[in-house]
């Protein structure tokens, strides 16, 4: 269980780390062994085999405009850039143990669990939740049988060695960062996990939003594969100490009021 200092210091560490590199988050709570290193390992049936407990992310927590793919841009539409403005950081749903989004990183590992019919994404951080992903070839609910939900529907396919995941369905309450980049129930994501090698895997997201922003837009990142690494529990609602100090406008590491 990670106490309230614990994730102060882990936080302020990695406002120096996102200044350098802004595209992962690489667990600095705990030391990290190197990346264990060969070819990206397969199933009999030629899948990828993405199995196990990774740290990283799809794209840096304190601010979405980072680590974007090159060229591209940002763009809020005028109502959502005033809400970035005005959002204060207590205010953060993932600052008030609620689920962190897509594509929204934390120094938290979690686990990829695969199965024929299945994809599972279980995170230690904040509240223990999880995202499941159907690899059986159904497609997206449409009108009212699409329920909103924190983590969307989300239906995926292998192309190579790459794991693509399209999620619709989103509810429109979490934040894309610290600094409150907001979206709304017309977002669209599509994720690609391409695990490079055996200790390696790139991340990347297409976030197509057009209630919340002029034009789509792509976030970079990576994570690295903890060979030994175990979830640990964690639970967010019994060490949240610190959201009751929590003042000013939100901001991302490096200089600014975090959670716990």
């Amino acid at each position: 269980m990670r106490n309230s200092i614990q994730c102060l210091l882990v936080l302020a560490a990695l406002g120096v780390l996102s200044a350098q590199q802004p595209t992962v988050n690489i667990g600095l709570y705990q030391k990290q062994k190197p990346a264990p290193t060969g070819p990206t390992p397969k199933f009999a049936d030629g899948r990828p085999d993405f199995t196990g407990v990774w740290v990283g992310g799809g794209s840096s927590d304190g601010d979405i405009t980072r680590g974007l793919k090159p060229g591209e841009a940002v763009v809020p539409l005028p109502w959502a850039a005033d809400l970035v403005k005005s959002r204060q950081s207590k205010d953060d749903p993932e600052a008030n143990c609620l689920p962190a989004g897509v594509p929204r990183g934390s120094p938290y590992p979690w686990r990829i669990v695969q199965t024929p019919t299945h994809v599972f994404i279980l995170y230690e951080g904040n509240i223990h939740t999880y995202r499941q992903i159907f690899m059986d070839g159904r497609a997206h609910p449409s009108g009212d049988d699409l329920d909103p939900t924190w983590y969307g529907h989300s239906v995926g396919h292998y192309e190579g060695n790459m794991l693509v995941v399209d999620t619709v369905g989103y509810n429109g309450k979490f934040w894309f960062d610290y600094r409150g980049h907001p979206n709304t129930e017309k977002l669209h994501t599509i994720e690609r996990y391409t695990r490079t090698d055996m200790g390696n895997m790139a991340i990347e997201v297409f976030i197509d939003d057009p209630g919340a922003y002029a034009k789509p837009f792509t976030t970079q990142g990576r994570a690295r594969f903890m060979a030994d690494g175990e979830l640990l529990e964690y639970i967010c609602q019994e060490d949240n100490f610190d959201l009751e100090h929590i003042s000013g406008p939100a901001q991302g590491p490096g200089g600014a009021p975090v959670r716990r």
